[in-house]
């Protein structure tokens, strides 16, 4: 039997520290345990490399592997064993997601500040990249483009993407028609930990991207204190959207857009914040009729849980209960909503609008759908092209802008105590006033 309580609450009612509680994240279960068991594994891959990966790939995907990397005759093969449709499909997306992340390239900067005075500011690729792109029951293939894509357009040279066993062949022409020619076979925890410290047979990387279950965030966070250098795309939590609605809002699409979010795992989180107590009770009843349908309504179930709708006094209140929030993603199904996006403050990626569902920028629209969540929104931007570059800042100053500049410096190091960063200046304009 299909039960699906309310969860309906009133805002004016609550005093702030239920407001607080209303709004809080779902607590990952066994939290502390998941860590002790991902620095088991980490260690242990630290330790025995390629070896302590065949065991637990052998011990969590029940697959037997001798090699970890995908060969060159698979890969080609995928293409004539996915569907044509599905080639459509993924082309749209592909060109898209290039498009929109193509805008994103920033250009080398080079200023004359003064007379004497040059500095510029060059972009830089991060040199070797792995892309994690979950599998298992739902293989995140847009997750694969998501992730290809911005890396190929920084021109990373060294990009490996990793998958769980088996990785589909649709997961893998994804990925050809990204140009990644290095995929290895490899889920969980130890998977970042192979990528993180690497092995006899995989080169370790720089920087890690990509969402996962619990235990691939815990490692990716524990990784970066171990590995020295080493870095990740964003911390991240369970996925969750937010969606603000009005009196002219259509009801069974917003249950459709909490419905679709819901089911992507146990610990999401759906929430619907609005002034109208009609629309509140119309979606319940949406929601209720559509549920049943859908195939995974176990996880839905248990996402509600974590979910709520709540009546707001006004919308204005809605969009401050939001910002609060910080969802990873807000829908705004409420009429004229572009005039209201100045009141966003904290958001990983908005859809305006009842024609703009949170499933097109999953897989078509162009935007990047690897976001902040667990209110990260708050500091922490959605992937893009960025974040697979880094800046290196140049200066280069003549004889005689360094002699105009000396005073000003001495008198600067001198405030902090730095006697020997104005001897080097010292010296050279003891040197200019001898020449």
């Amino acid at each position: 039997m299909c039960k699906l309580s309310k969860n309906i609450f009133d805002w004016n009612n609550m005093n702030s520290e239920q407001r607080n509680k209303i709004l809080l994240r779902p607590l990952l279960n066994k939290k502390n345990d998941i860590k002790k068991k991902v620095l088991k594994i980490i260690n242990n891959v630290k330790k025995n490399g390629d070896a302590a990966l065949k065991k637990y790939t052998l011990e969590f995907d029940k697959i037997k592997l001798n090699d970890f990397f995908i060969s060159e005759k698979k890969l080609q093969q995928a293409s004539f064993l996915v569907k044509d449709n599905f080639k459509e499909a993924i082309l749209t997306s592909f060109n898209n997601i290039t498009k929109f992340h193509s805008f994103q390239k920033f250009k080398n900067i080079d200023v004359n500040i003064s007379l004497g005075i040059r500095c510029q500011r060059i972009v830089t690729p991060i040199q070797s990249v792995g892309l994690y792109v979950p599998g298992g029951i739902t293989p995140l293939i847009s997750t694969a483009l998501m992730l290809s894509i911005p890396a190929n357009l920084a021109g990373c040279p060294n990009i490996t993407l990793c998958s769980p066993p088996p990785i589909t062949n649709e997961m893998l022409y994804a990925a050809k028609i990204c140009n990644i020619k290095r995929i290895l076979q490899l889920g969980g925890a130890q998977a970042i930990a192979a990528l993180a410290f690497g092995t006899k047979t995989i080169s370790k990387v720089d920087k890690i991207f990509g969402p996962g279950n619990a235990f691939v965030t815990a490692a990716k966070i524990k990784l970066c204190d171990m590995v020295s250098g080493l870095s990740i795309d964003m911390p991240a939590g369970p996925s969750e959207v937010l969606i603000i609605a009005d009196t002219f809002s259509n009801p069974e699409f917003i249950a459709a857009d909490l419905l679709a979010q819901a089911e992507h795992d146990y610990n999401a989180q759906v929430i619907l914040l609005t002034p109208c107590l009609n629309i509140a009770y119309h979606v319940y009843f949406y929601l209720k009729k559509h549920i049943k349908h859908l195939s995974r309504l176990e996880y839905i179930l248990h996402a509600w849980k974590n979910s709520k709708i709540i009546i707001t006094p006004s919308l204005k209140t809605s969009f401050d209960i939001s910002n609060q929030y910080a969802p990873e993603h807000l829908i705004l199904h409420i009429q004229d909503a572009r005039k209201y996006l100045a009141w966003i403050k904290n958001a990983g990626s908005v859809f305006i609008g009842s024609w703009t569902p949170e499933s097109v920028g999953d897989y078509i629209t162009g935007t990047n759908h690897v976001l902040p969540t667990y209110g990260y929104a708050k500091t922490y931007s959605g992937l893009s092209v960025l974040d697979f570059q880094k800046f290196i800042t140049i200066q280069e100053v003549s004889k005689n802008a360094l002699k105009n500049l000396a005073n000003s410096i001495a008198v600067l190091s001198k405030i902090e105590g730095l006697d020997a960063h104005n001897h080097s200046i010292l010296v050279r304009t003891k040197l200019l006033k001898t020449t």
